[in-house]
């Protein structure tokens, strides 16, 4: 799969969790690489309940912000969901000066973004 070098993905119940190989999501072929990988599990897979994990992003350039709002923007209409977890007080800030935090839904953890799936990653 396109991107896969830059991504884990696998599924948790009926939710799939997309963790990122990579510190820096900074090159375009990269940020093109990853998107195409992340909207394949919209358009061709179908998948409606998605959670993408920054815990292991430190950089993130803004095309790469693009990304996540065409993919949430994909989700939405197949009326699935795209939650973002795990990300750094630096770059939640990020999601915060351009107010992509009102967009897209932003947790903690990975456990708080599946719980609001109704996973409990607990015993």
């Amino acid at each position: 799969m396109a991107g896969s070098s830059h991504l884990l993905i696998h599924p948790i119940r009926d939710v799939t969790v997309v963790n990122f190989r990579t510190s820096s999501i900074l090159d375009a072929l990269q940020v093109q690489q990853i998107g195409e990988a992340l909207y394949d599990l919209v358009d061709t897979r179908a998948l409606t309940k998605i959670v993408v994990d920054f815990s292991e992003v430190k950089f993130l350039s803004s095309s790469a912000l693009g990304v996540l709002i065409t993919l949430h923007k994909k989700a939405a209409a197949i009326k699935g969901r795209v939650v973002l977890c795990g990300l750094r007080p630096e770059l939640r800030r990020v999601f915060e000066i351009s107010r992509l935090d009102k967009l897209l839904e932003l947790h903690e953890t990975e456990e708080q973004a599946l719980a609001t799936f109704g996973i409990s990653t607990l015993g």
